[in-house]
């Protein structure tokens, strides 16, 4: 095995490039998921070690004495970081010449060839699901023997293997919970509506739904849901009891439709309940009373649910499969049941008007769910909605976020401009979350958990804080603009 380097490099400060699929960016309050693409294939190679340094606060200096000494480094990137993780693997290089350093994430998934024409300094590019292109590599296989992999051969000819098979045995994919114990703290992780300490994790890869602008299945995971057996996932969360105690308050099931199969997460919802565990998972906006409520009785207390729209013909124009109607009355059923839910909406879906995103607002604050997160519609390279964009000229430009970090909008229509999406999500915010509706139940929250007391009041100035620095970056961003003009 050569000695082997998972890296997620220093970025932007406070930037999570492991978010999900609506955007990778410095969010609102401090927010860290786990490097779950980075810590798959880190389990499947003995010996080797996972760095994440941006929830850890390591510097680049740190980062690079910690990486001086290995053989093969391995660098998790976004569209919005890659720049920034380019210069990393240019350091990396600067110290260690024979070194080889190669970069994973969506952006390479589907841009291999660009990437590493763009970026002499990357060795090689692992395209698609990579676990085992990457343990491949630590094999030291011969590269043009590797599915999956574009690399730079001994004459700097940029080459391409055969893509490599999707992972159907994921009973066979070893546990990332040991290597989250043995590198990280997971008290580093910070997720806004989750307990903390919580831990996220895959349970499998893959979702059925077709959402025009959802990275990880149109770039990396595919469109079938390929996952373990509940039994697996049983002795997984065993291990995790023995490996982390009562330190952790919350499992997260970072699975893309975690409930998309009713059974499978009913029988995964009894073991947690066996072992005492408090949990949520990623749901869509149509699961049956039935369903919900045997999974409360199992230990559920929160899911995450991506409701876009309050508009039924931007839910349309994005294929998300789900009617407001139906939306509704699956919001009423977790309200009855006490489930909480996290609800995420996009501004700047196509195509976007200022009507449609007061649909969405008042969408919002009639659903009401205990919290929420608005993102800019992020037209990721790989994606329906990035071609939709391409051909109908609805790119301002393409940055996805300022030099601080936070998102901006790369989209504008015909009646909305970059300007008034951005401005849209300020605006969302404020309109949900003062009122009392949203106010009340926060703060009785606050009220019967200490811990919750604190991290809440760090929070709302975390917000205000970056709410004033979304409004510097744009008059920036806006300066420079009439400058060229």
């Amino acid at each position: 095995m050569k000695k082997t380097l998972f890296l997620g490099p220093p970025s932007f400060d406070g930037f999570d490039g492991g978010a999900g699929s609506r955007y990778q960016a410095k969010r609102e309050i401090t927010s860290f998921w786990y490097p779950t693409w980075l810590a798959q294939p880190a389990a499947l190679v003995p010996g080797s070690k996972l760095v994440d340094a941006p929830p850890h606060g390591q510097s680049v200096e740190d980062v690079l004495k910690i990486a001086k000494d290995y053989e093969l480094v391995i660098l998790h990137t976004s569209t919005p970081s890659l720049a920034n993780d380019v210069k990393f693997a240019e350091a990396i290089k600067a110290q260690n010449p024979d070194v080889k350093v190669g970069f994973i994430g969506a952006h390479v998934a589907v841009l291999a060839e660009q990437t590493l024409r763009e970026n002499p300094i990357i060795d090689f590019a692992c395209r698609h699901e990579f676990d085992y292109t990457c343990k491949e590599l630590a094999e030291d296989k011969p590269w043009d023997e590797i599915k999956g992999l574009s690399y730079r051969n001994k004459f700097g000819e940029i080459r391409h293997t055969e893509d490599r098979e999707l992972i159907h045995d994921w009973d066979a994919m070893p546990s990332v919970l040991p290597t989250y114990a043995r590198d990280l703290d997971i008290n580093k992780y910070f997720i806004g509506y989750l307990l903390h300490p919580y831990i996220s994790f895959y349970t499998g890869r893959g979702c059925p739904a077709k959402c025009s602008f959802c990275l990880w299945p149109q770039t990396i995971g595919g469109h079938q849901y390929r996952s373990k057996s509940p039994d697996v996932v049983g002795r997984e969360l065993e291990e995790a009891k023995s490996l982390f105690g009562d330190r952790v308050r919350e499992y997260m099931f970072d699975d893309d439709t975690f409930t998309i199969d009713k059974q499978r997460a009913i029988a995964i919802s009894k073991h947690m309940k066996r072992l005492g565990l408090t949990w949520s998972c990623n749901a869509r906006a149509n699961l049956d009373y039935d369903t919900l409520k045997e999974l409360r009785d199992n230990g559920l207390r929160l899911l995450l649910v991506g409701f876009e729209s309050g508009n039924q013909q931007i839910l349309d124009n994005i294929q998300k499969g789900v009617k407001i109607e139906v939306a509704r009355k699956f919001m009423k059923h977790c309200k009855d049941l006490g489930i909480k839910v996290h609800g995420t909406f996009i501004i700047g879906l196509p195509v976007e008007t200022k009507e449609t995103i007061e649909d969405t607002v008042k969408f919002a604050q009639e659903l009401s769910p205990h919290t929420i997160q608005v993102s800019i519609a992020a037209p990721y390279p790989g994606t329906a909605l990035y071609a939709q964009a391409k051909a109908n000229g609805w790119f301002a430009d393409d940055t996805l976020v300022a030099n601080s970090g936070i998102q901006t909008s790369t989209l504008r229509y015909p009646d909305l401009s970059s300007e008034d999406i951005e401005n849209a999500v300020e605006q969302m915010y404020r309109r949900f979350y003062f009122r009392p509706q949203a106010i009340v139940p926060i703060v009785k929250e606050m009220l019967g958990d200490p811990q919750m007391l604190r991290r809440r009041l760090r929070e709302g100035g975390e917000f205000f804080s970056y709410l004033k620095e979304r409004r510097s970056s744009q008059d920036v961003a806006h300066r420079k603009a009439k400058a060229l003009v």
